[in-house]
């Protein structure tokens, strides 16, 4: 079921969450409202909810207000405004930093000279450490306590609470001692240092969140701005938003195509890699489709347009790239729920910190400093970025290379396929079936094929169009011809062909054993030799028998070869004979088919190969095999450009190359991975790193130092996913 068949789904953008408690708690709030069904992403900062009943877009907003943060609806601007603002608090958060780093300095500065029996005589001035340190609390830091408040008063507690608490505990206990003269080491570089830490923290993980949406980035930046518009007569440079369907445009050498269109006049060749991922040019010309931001080659193209604004295949790819983008994994569930209770959790392990050391040594400053410990070096925003950010990176890589994902659920579930079950015409085969045997033992060959094209007229289905190109090219049947042919009475059989009467003489096309010829020896050797077979008759004898032959795809038999050496089983489904399906099996790699098999039948061929140790997988072309597509664990379609394709399985492969259904298995284990690693250092960090503060071997400054780093190394570790390719692009 799509997403809005079952409720309006819209997507706002979150400003204010600064870890995985913020994002889990938000989406706790929201989905305790009726009518809200809500998805937060702290990677992408975007919350996707599905609305049904009264609720309403104003709701929404007004809930994340009340929870202690901002949304704004996302919109074709959205990004814009987003970078926008990103860029600027991103200058003004540098700024903050190098002050607090030259405030601090000073202060850390005298910790090298504290050392030996001087020591205590080089540090500086306790009124001089508070002057220092007080701006870097309390301006710099302002950050934190508004965060933690906002996060509290929206009934929950977040990172910025413990750097807060944290910091405020070791620059209050530091202030008193100063203010009163007592005889306690004071923690004013502790305090400054953490802050400062963390504040560089957050700018470096900034910069590398912002490389994890880099692909989609990309892929809007292809977007033309303007394109060559023909109007009355003259051809006009205007903006592409202007455009409309039906629009005329030129493409010259070395463009990019503005919108999506059909040429109707020109030779050429069109780079498409940035749909396919393949670099290889494809030739066009009159008939031929062509796709937004793809570049033109040598010659120039008269195109009319097909497709414009939100309604070409880029900009379906950009939706369906930040949907995955913005959707949540299965795997990462049990972050979510530690997120959830983390903070209440860490302030109580503070607490009893404090209260232990006290008990035991009897010393409050170090009862303070080691309290102080906990609550910095404890850290949820490693748990929140460790699933987001790999799976922004994935679907991106994924995207560039020709392979969308609608979502994260998917790519997750792609890892574990176990039998890929593959439609045969347009999957494992061109698509582009050619007649290439007519035999008519009672009837001329021309009367044969014009009665066979005028029974298939307006026909979408790849043997009706072999058949319809076959009488086209034949001299003498032109196509007003076969149009004056009425047929009335027209009835189609899905699997099994059309019957239909024109001009008195009641005719049945289909195949052989629908029309009682399955034993003849001249479709029993056709088929023998690869060939599919059409029969035409009327109800007295068999008038002609059609061959026609479509080639397996060039890449069919390397792609089974490598599902076959990952230990997946193949097996080939296809409404065909038994004897063609076992010619094309054979040349594929294939040693299990099912034959004969029509489409409403192929979801319960899917659903019998199902076994108990792995998922099952159907790849089809999204359209006539959507029955099975919906059927199976995870749907493949070979989408070829195909918007329906998108729109109808889980992961939709541009280039119909077979291969990519590999790459896209293959991208699932190796995103899989990264999470699993991700995963483990933020569980490792957090399980190491609170009891060694809490037993009080840990400085507060490396413990801020480490909570910095921590989140980094997530985001970093994702990053390496840039490095994957498809197999054809690897050397």
């Amino acid at each position: 079921m799509s997403e809005v068949a079952a409720g309006r789904v819209v997507e706002f953008a979150i400003g204010g969450m600064t870890c995985a408690a913020c994002s889990a708690r938000l989406e706790k709030v929201l989905n305790r409202h009726p009518g809200m069904q809500a998805n937060v992403n702290l990677a992408a900062e975007r919350a996707r909810v599905r609305l049904s009943g009264s609720a309403d877009e104003a709701m929404v907003i007004a809930a994340v207000a009340k929870a202690g943060f901002g949304a704004t609806r996302v919109d074709g601007q959205t990004r814009t405004r987003e970078k926008a603002e990103k860029l600027r608090v991103y200058r003004r958060d540098l700024r903050r930093f190098w002050i607090a780093a030259a405030l601090t300095l000073p202060l850390l500065g005298q910790m090298l000279f504290m050392f030996g029996e001087a020591g205590a005589h080089r540090e500086l001035p306790r009124w001089l450490q508070l002057l220092l340190a007080t701006p870097v609390q309390f301006w710099i830091g302002w950050r934190f306590y508004d965060g933690g408040w906002k996060s509290l008063r929206g009934g929950g507690a977040n990172m910025d609470l413990l750097v807060a608490l944290g910091t405020s505990m070791a620059w209050g206990f530091s202030a008193v001692v100063t203010v009163f003269g007592l005889d306690q080491h004071v923690y004013f570089e502790g305090a400054a240092a953490v802050i400062t830490l963390v504040l560089m923290g957050k700018l470096l993980e900034a910069g590398a969140r912002a490389k994890t949406s880099e692909a989609i980035e990309a892929l809007i930046r292809l977007q033309p701005k303007t394109a060559r518009v023909e109007r009355d007569g003259q051809w006009l440079e205007v903006p592409v938003d202007v455009l409309m369907p039906g629009d005329v445009f030129m493409v010259r050498a070395g463009e990019s195509v503005p919108v999506d269109g059909e040429v109707f006049d020109g030779d050429s060749s069109v780079n498409e890699a940035m749909l396919t991922g393949e670099s290889m040019p494809v030739g066009k010309r009159a008939g031929d489709k062509v796709f937004a931001a793809t570049r033109n080659g040598h010659g120039a193209l008269r195109c009319r347009a097909t497709g414009v604004g939100e309604q070409t295949l880029l900009a379906g790819i950009i939706r369906l790239v930040g949907a995955a983008q913005g959707s949540k994994a299965p795997v990462q569930r049990l972050a979510d729920r530690i997120s959830a209770v983390f903070v209440p959790v860490v302030c109580a392990i503070a607490l009893l910190t404090f209260a232990g050391w006290w008990f035991y040594s009897g010393q409050l400053a170090e009862a303070v400093i080691n309290a102080v410990a906990v609550l910095v070096i404890a850290c949820p925003c490693a748990l929140g970025l460790a699933t987001p950010t790999a799976i922004m990176v994935g679907t991106g890589q994924g995207a560039r290379a020709g392979i969308l994902v609608r979502n994260a659920e998917a790519l997750e579930r792609a890892e574990r396929i176990r039998v890929v079950a593959v439609d045969k015409t347009g999957t494992l085969t061109e698509g582009q079936p050619q007649v290439t045997d007519l035999m008519a033992p009672g009837i001329a060959e021309e009367a044969a094929l014009s009665l066979a094209a005028a029974l298939e007229q307006g026909s979408e289905h790849p043997l009706g169009r072999a058949i319809l190109a076959a009488a086209a090219a034949r001299e003498g049947l032109s196509r007003a011809a076969l149009h004056d042919q009425k047929v009335i009475d027209f009835v189609a059989l899905a699997g099994r062909g059309v019957s239909g009467e024109i001009a008195g003489r009641k005719l049945r096309l289909g195949a052989a054993d629908w029309l009682g010829a399955a034993a003849d020896e001249r479709i029993l050797a056709l088929q023998a030799a690869g060939k599919t077979v059409v029969v035409l008759s009327d109800e007295e004898q068999l008038l002609a028998i059609i061959g026609i032959a479509d080639a397996l795809r060039p890449t069919s038999q390397q792609a089974v070869q490598r599902l076959r050496a990952r230990g997946i089983r193949v097996v080939m489904l296809t409404g065909d004979n038994a004897a063609t399906a076992a010619a094309i099996a054979a040349e594929a790699g294939i040693d299990e088919f099912r034959a004969g098999v029509l489409p409403g039948d192929k979801a319960l061929a899917v659903a019998e190969l199902r076994t108990a140790d792995g998922l099952v997988a159907m790849v089809g072309d999204g359209i006539n095999d959507a029955p099975a597509l919906a059927a199976a664990d995870v749907s493949f379609a070979l989408g070829a450009g195909s918007d329906a394709a998108i729109e109808a399985a889980d992961l939709t492969l541009i280039g119909s190359d077979l291969n990519g259904v590999v790459d896209a298995i293959d991208l699932s284990h190796v995103t899989l991975n990264k999470i699993r690693q991700n995963l483990f250092f933020a569980f490792i960090y957090n399980v190491a790193g609170i009891p060694l503060a809490a037993f009080g071997m840990l400085n507060p400054v490396f413990a801020g130092a480490a909570m910095a780093m921590s989140s980094l190394s997530v985001v970093s570790n994702s990053l390496l996913l840039k490095r994957w390719r498809p197999f054809m692009q690897r050397e």
